[in-house]
This record gives C-alpha cells, sequence and structure tokens, in this order.
C-alpha cells in the first residue's frame, strides 16, 4: 500500500470523484467504478497487478460476501412482490386503495405511516415499504421520485430515534465499547436528533403544504401532468378477477411477522445463552441473518397460498422467480459497487484523517462543537456512504472531549447521530439510499438528485439548532424552536420556489403499458 496516500486528504477524493460524476453524468455504475478504481490506483500506488489486485480481493469480493444476506434479502423480496403482482393482488389493492385513499395527500402521508411504523431496521423499511406503496402511489400520480424520499426519510431518520431497532443496537454496542451504558446514551440523545425528528415535521409539513422544490417539483409535475411516474418498468400490476385485496396484504404482514422473528430468534428471544428482553435480542440481532431468515418463510408461504388460492399456476409462480430476481440486479448491481467504494476509502484510512481533523478542531470551540461534529459527521457520512461507520468512527473522538459536562457530551453523541444520518441520506453511495431506489424501483441517481435539495434544507436547519442547543442545552427549549424553523422555512419556500401540482388541474390517467415503455 502506498504510504504517502493513506490517512490524508486523498482517502477522501475516490469517494467524491464517484459522487461529483453520479450526479453530473447520470450514470451511476460507469460513476461508481470510476471512483473504485481511482481508490485502487492509490492503494496500490499506481501499480496495474497491484491495482486489479485490490479491486478484485479488497474490494469487490469483500463487498460480496459482507453483504450476502442483504443481496440475499434483496432476492427473495423482489420474488414476493413478483408473485403478488403475478397473481393480481398489487392490482386489487391498487384499485382499493384508488376508491378509499381518494388525494394524493393522503396517499403520501399512507406512506410515511407506513414507514414510521416499519421501524426495526432501513434495509427491511425500504423495501417493504416501496413494495407495498407502489400500487398506491401510483393510482394518485405520485412520481417514484417523492415516493423514494418518503421511503428514505423513514427509514434511517427513524430508525436513529427508535430504542427497539438495529440502529440503536450498532449505536448501543459503539459505546458500550467505551464502558458506557450504551441503550440508555442513546435513548438520552433522541430529543436532541434534530435532524432526525425534525425530518419528520419537514416531511408532513410537505405534503399538508402540498408543493415540491427543486429537481422533485419538475418529477412531482412529470408524473401529474404527463403521467411519467419515472419507474424502471417491470411492476406492472396484473389483473386477475379472482384477487382480492388480501392477496396483497397477507403474504406483506406474514413476511413483517416473519422478518421481526426473525431478528428476535437471531436475538436469542426465544432461548439460548443470550435469550433476554426485547431490547435485548435487537441489540445481539443480525439483521443481515435475519432478514434473509423471516423473508425466505415468507415468500415460502406465498407460493404455497397462491398457488391454493389457485391464482397462479405452478410454472408462472416459478417464471414470478426469475423475474423477481431479474428486477433486483441493478441495486445489487450498485450496493456492491458502493461497498466497494467504502472498502477503497477504508484501506486509505478516511476514518483516521477524519478523526485526525475532528480532535484538531476540540479545544477552542466548545459550545460550537455540537456544530462542528455535525458538520464533520455529514461530510464524513456523504462521503463514505455509511452512517455506521461515520458514528462508530466520531463516537469515540466525542465522548471523551465533553468527559467533564454530561449535557455537552448527550448533544454532542446526537450531533454525531444526527449527521451520520444526514450525510448517509443525500450520499449516492449509501447502501440505505440504495435499498429506496430499490424499494420504489426507479433510477438511484435520480433519486438522489431529487433528494438532494430537501436533504441540504434540512442539514442547515439542524445545524443552526447544534448551534443553539450548545448554548442552551434544553431540548425542551430547543425542540419547539426547531419545530417553527422547519415550518416556518417550508412556508417561505413555498411562497418563492414552491411549486404545486394542485394548480395544473386535472391528473393525466396513467397507463401502466405506456408507463412500462417509457421506462
Amino acid at each position: 500500500m502506498e504510504v504517502e496516500f493513506v490517512n490524508t486528504a486523498w482517502a477522501l477524493v475516490p469517494a467524491l470523484v464517484a459522487i461529483v460524476l453520479a450526479l453530473a453524468t447520470k450514470e451511476v455504475y460507469v460513476s461508481l467504478f470510476v471512483g473504485i478504481l481511482m481508490g485502487a490506483l492509490l492503494v496500490a500506488g499506481f501499480d496495474p497487478v497491484a491495482t486489479l489486485d485490490a479491486i478484485v480481493n479488497d474490494g469487490m469480493i469483500p463487498a460480496v460476501a459482507d453483504n450476502a444476506g442483504i443481496f440475499i434479502f434483496l432476492v427473495l423480496l423482489g420474488m414476493m412482490v413478483a408473485l403478488v403482482n403475478k397473481a393480481g393482488g398489487a392490482s386489487a389493492f391498487g384499485q382499493w386503495a384508488a376508491t378509499h385513499v381518494t388525494s394524493r395527500v393522503g396517499t403520501q402521508i399512507a406512506a410515511f405511516a407506513l414507514g414510521v411504523l416499519i421501524f426495526v431496521d432501513d434495509y427491511f423499511n425500504c423495501l417493504t415499504v416501496g413494495s407495498v406503496m407502489r400500487p398506491l402511489t401510483d393510482s394518485k400520480n405520485v412520481s417514484r421520485a417523492k415516493l423514494a424520499f418518503i421511503i428514505d426519510a423513514t427509514a434511517a431518520p427513524i430508525c436513529m430515534i427508535a430504542p427497539v431497532s438495529s440502529w440503536a443496537a450498532a449505536v448501543s454496542g459503539v459505546a458500550s465499547d467505551l464502558n458506557v451504558n450504551g441503550i440508555e446514551l442513546f435513548i438520552n440523545a433522541i430529543p436532541f436528533n434534530f435532524y432526525s425528528l425534525l425530518m419528520i415535521v419537514f416531511v408532513v409539513g410537505l405534503i399538508f403544504l402540498n408543493f415540491d422544490y427543486g429537481p422533485m417539483a419538475k418529477a412531482e409535475i412529470e408524473a401529474y401532468k404527463n403521467g411519467k411516474l419515472g419507474s424502471l418498468g417491470g411492476d406492472v400490476a396484473v389483473k386477475n378477477t379472482r384477487a382480492s385485496l388480501w392477496d396483497m396484504l397477507v403474504p406483506i404482514i406474514v413476511l413483517i411477522i416473519c422478518c421481526i422473528g426473525g431478528m428476535l430468534y437471531v436475538g436469542g428471544f426465544f432461548g439460548g445463552e443470550t435469550a433476554g428482553s426485547i431490547i435485548d435480542a435487537f441489540g445481539n440481532t443480525d439483521a443481515f441473518v435475519a432478514l434473509p431468515w423471516g423473508s425466505l418463510i415468507a415468500i415460502t408461504f406465498a407460493f404455497l397460498y397462491f398457488l391454493a388460492r389457485r391464482l397462479l399456476t405452478l410454472r408462472e409462480a416459478s417464471d414470478s422467480f426469475v423475474s423477481g430476481f431479474n428486477a433486483m440486479v441493478p441495486a445489487i448491481l450498485v450496493l456492491t459497487f458502493a461497498v466497494s467504494l467504502k472498502n477503497m476509502t477504508g484501506l486509505l484510512g478516511a476514518d483516521v484523517f477524519v478523526a485526525g481533523l475532528m480532535e484538531g478542531a476540540a479545544p477552542g470551540l466548545f459550545n460550537l462543537l455540537p456544530a462542528v461534529i455535525f458538520l464533520v459527521a455529514v461530510f464524513l457520512g456523504f462521503s463514505t456512504g455509511t452512517s455506521w461507520g461515520t458514528f462508530g468512527i466520531l463516537i469515540p473522538i466525542v465522548m471523551p472531549i465533553f468527559s467533564n459536562d454530561p449535557t455537552l457530551l448527550i448533544i454532542g453523541i446526537s450531533a454525531c447521530l444526527a449527521g451520520a444520518v444526514a450525510g448517509d441520506h443525500c450520499s449516492p453511495i449509501s447502501d440505505t439510499t440504495v435499498m429506496a431506489s430499490a424499494g420504489a424501483n426507479m433510477e438511484h441517481v435520480d433519486h438522489v438528485s431529487t433528494q438532494l435539495p430537501y436533504v441540504i434544507t434540512m442539514a442547515a436547519i439542524s445545524f443552526v439548532m447544534f448551534v443553539i442547543a450548545g448554548f442552551v442545552q434544553n431540548a425542551f427549549i430547543c425542540l419547539p424552536i426547531g419545530v417553527v424553523l422547519t415550518l416556518g422555512t417550508l412556508i417561505v419556500l413555498k411562497k418563492t420556489v414552491g411549486k404545486s401540482v394542485k394548480d395544473l388541474g386535472p391528473a393525466k390517467v396513467i397507463d401502466p403499458e405506456a408507463e412500462v415503455a417509457q421506462a
């Protein structure tokens, strides 16, 4: 490994190049591979053979091996969606929703509410909410970009304020390694996690004020006025007169129950040496094992259920497995490249470089330090595409800084967690962002570009709040200020740059076949 590039600013260059290229060219695969290649060249000191070895052995093979469980879950969920669609369940659900959820606002709120309810894991959240809500949002001409944003905004941000979640377990684990009660620290940090909490206010406010801005406004207008949802295709609801609403709901409910049961089982809730409370089980679980465990049971049930209902023949069910797998190939490819790029930045010591910056900035900025920590976490999360990696790096640095001030310690940890989520939320190489794109079945780079202005808006508001919190140090005062600031910002945006589809007249009736052809 070329030492001159390790633990320096060069460690962040490959990821930044990939991100800029992806946003500029809209070619996510090529952009990610260019970033991987640049990282491998720096790791290998520009030696061609060593570069190839780094790409394959240090980048792609570990990326596939470490994420095999999520790949399996992706494939199984893709098969589940294809089965439900082929059986006519998705079409029946869409027809029911069209008569019971009568507005675009109600549709988006339904997607938001489901995202909040599925708080135990971000991957599970993204893919399940997307699969369930696509027929409903499509029926109301809601763009896939808006759906992906709602999915993404209720994935990591919600998981980061849910004490019973895989994210709480991850934070607790990092803190516990430092001889601190991790779950207590996590719970105490929730009231100051401004990005996650205010993102809820932002999404609900945006939906009820019924406007959008930036690239999202263009996507929404195209969906509403011209019927161009932005779908990748392949998920047109198949009509079956014998199918009912329950043919959509039953398999999904079984999936949710089995996946949550799988997380509890893997976490030792049902017995064994690690048996304990539900919180303990989620703290000990491994989502990469539990989600495939639960989804395998669920898809077996769905297969037998549809055959018993005579909604599918054996041949049609088998064909659904193939089409479901094919539908998830783009997400698997993006995730493989994104994790490979993370591996390159890890080999180059991006964490060591940022840690050094953080420690150097500490002495003279004590009350402003939460805001500084937030910015550093945003930058690190955006550059590396990982929330868990970001707070894993920063928590051990933040804790000693505030060792003599318990209140600022909580605010500092909150800033670390909030910044990690914000950076990850807008990063093209984030696995959670990839999952949100997959859940909405849309182009990944389009999801990133439409979501980016919203994330920047909330990151700016959160930064201001951490500046205030560093001096006020009272969540009961800071949170109302944050809510007022968020709603005030939304009102100003609506009056200045906002655009609303309600001013365009009746929505175009979508022809599903034409949408597929356009995709």
